[in-house]
């Protein structure tokens, strides 16, 4: 993102900063909290994006623009999702691959719009408290954008998602924190943790050195912004390169940290594996075996959105200035909600009671095998691994495979009516495939703790399992750790074996 630079001036008050905040200013056209994402590349046609007016008071002067697909049902899931600095609604559109999901997966998106009108780099005021709060400035104009398409396009309230890169997914955390009675699910890209900052020289601290606060001071922030008693909180996807010079990856660590406490979770992973494009996946599961929060770890990737060009099932978007060709993130947010799921993924929206008895059956090097009771009235069954959709059967027996070895997966069934109605999501369970291959990581000390093969204590780093010393927690210290088992970890600086 481009250096976020203080708000302009606007007709609801908003004053430019002077003296000191004069001189930042300055320097942060230098800087970049989207770090400049002026992305150049097709743009979505008038067809397709459409922007719409009329959604409320508007207190944060920003433009709503819609993309909603032919023929959309009642009850469809909505996706908000926020732009960097200096990009646009129709930027994001025509390059995170998100329309093409919600024409597959059937759900509405509304692309937010600042300008330079509010800030001289078009970001999102993530960093102003009068912007990020609760029923105030930019956040409140997002509010309303929500209630319009619930209202327009009868969009399921239960349902409502918001996602952002950099500037915007500063904005998204604080979103998260101010309407967990709004917002299912999030997902952060190269973002901060929700109330980080809130003034610009907060902003670039938090950028490039973020405070190292405890899980609890991070969490105490969200609850504090949250309304009082608020007990049902949103599952927040995380996603992060470690090459990230601008939003540096220790923040991933530290939204890792605050939304694992809001959710009352330790920070220890509950399972984590390997995905395309240099991509480490670590979920943190809630009591009943859900992912709650996901970080997703690029390694080598700097500042911006993963997205995967191509025509393939699981490709999306297309590169260009901070679009960055590594990994379909759309896609994985998408099933890490559930949308994949028609419902599945948030315990469903028919009325059939959750199947019991799911057990393991059994468990080889790369497939596992599953059972569970039948469900009066269901005329076939979705199966969740690790909360994305993996199989639609019949039967009550499934066998999962191409799976990693020595790698812990949580699956959840739920029974589906002849109308299609996907209902309550059963208790999960987790089996473990046989067998392991060690894996070697070389990268810094903030990408292993970020990917979940270390952990940061008192400022220094430590290998996961093994606990070994790896020196300060920073971007400039590297090592080699190699995966000897699930979840353990060893320095092997001096050669990693084949």
């Amino acid at each position: 993102m481009q250096h976020p630079h203080p708000p302009r001036h606007r007709t609801r008050g908003h004053r430019l900063l002077g003296g000191i905040r004069r001189w930042a200013t300055a320097a942060a056209g230098a800087l970049a909290l989207t770090a400049g994402l002026a992305a150049a590349g097709p743009q979505a046609s008038a067809a397709s994006l459409t922007q719409v007016t009329g959604f409320g008071t508007n207190p944060g002067n920003l433009s709503m623009y819609a993309y909603v697909p032919d023929h959309l049902p009642t009850g469809a899931p909505l996706v908000v999702a926020l732009h960097g600095c200096t990009q646009s609604a129709s930027d994001y559109s025509s390059h995170s691959g998100w329309p093409k999901f919600a024409d597959s997966q059937r759900f509405a998106l509304v692309f937010p719009q600042t300008s330079s009108a509010n800030n001289a780099n078009s970001c999102f005021n993530w960093f102003e408290a009068g912007d990020s709060g609760r029923g105030h400035g930019e956040a409140l104009s997002i509010r309303q954008m929500v209630d319009k398409a619930i209202t327009q396009y009868g969009s399921d309230p239960r349902r409502v998602y918001i996602t952002g890169l950099s500037a915007g997914g500063g904005m998204t955390a604080n979103l998260l924190a101010a309407y967990p009675d709004v917002f299912a699910g999030g997902s952060i890209a190269s973002g901060l943790p929700a109330r980080c900052a809130e003034d610009l020289t907060a902003a670039y601290t938090c950028m490039y050195s973020p405070p190292d606060r405890t899980p609890a001071q991070w969490g105490d922030l969200v609850r504090s912004a949250a309304p009082a008693g608020t007990t049902s909180w949103p599952r927040v996807a995380i996603w992060q390169g470690t090459a990230d010079t601008t939003v540096r990856p220790a923040n991933a660590t530290e939204l890792r940290d605050q939304w694992t406490n809001v959710w009352g979770l330790g920070q220890t992973p509950s399972r984590t594996r390997s995905l395309t494009g240099g991509t480490t996946l670590t979920s943190y599961d809630d009591a009943s075996g859900r992912p709650a929060v996901q970080v997703y770890s690029i390694s080598g990737m700097a500042h911006g959105l993963a997205v995967d060009p191509g025509s393939g099932a699981e490709q999306c978007g297309t590169s260009g200035t901070y679009y960055l060709d590594t990994i379909c993130s759309s896609l994985h947010t998408a099933r890490f909600w559930g949308l994949d799921g028609d419902g599945g993924g948030d315990g469903g929206t028919g009325v059939l009671p959750a199947p019991t008895g799911l057990t393991v059956t059994a468990a080889t090097d790369s497939s596992v095998g599953l059972r569970w009771n039948a469900v009066s009235g269901a005329a076939s069954y979705r199966v969740f691994r690790d909360g994305a959709k993996v199989a639609i059967t019949t039967s009550t027996t499934y066998t999962d495979t191409g799976l990693a070895t020595g790698t812990a997966y949580g699956y959840t069934v739920a029974a589906v009516d002849s109308s299609g109605a996907t209902g309550a999501t059963g208790a999960a369970v987790t089996a473990t495939t046989t067998g392991f291959t060690p894996t070697c990581h070389t990268a810094s000390n903030y990408a292993h703790t970020t990917a979940g093969r270390a952990y940061a204590s008192g400022g220094y780093t430590y290998a996961k399992g093994s606990d070994q010393a790896m020196g300060l927690w920073n971007t400039f210290t590297t090592h080699t750790l190699q995966q000897t088992s699930p979840g353990h970890y060893v320095l092997a600086d001096s050669g990693c074996p084949a």
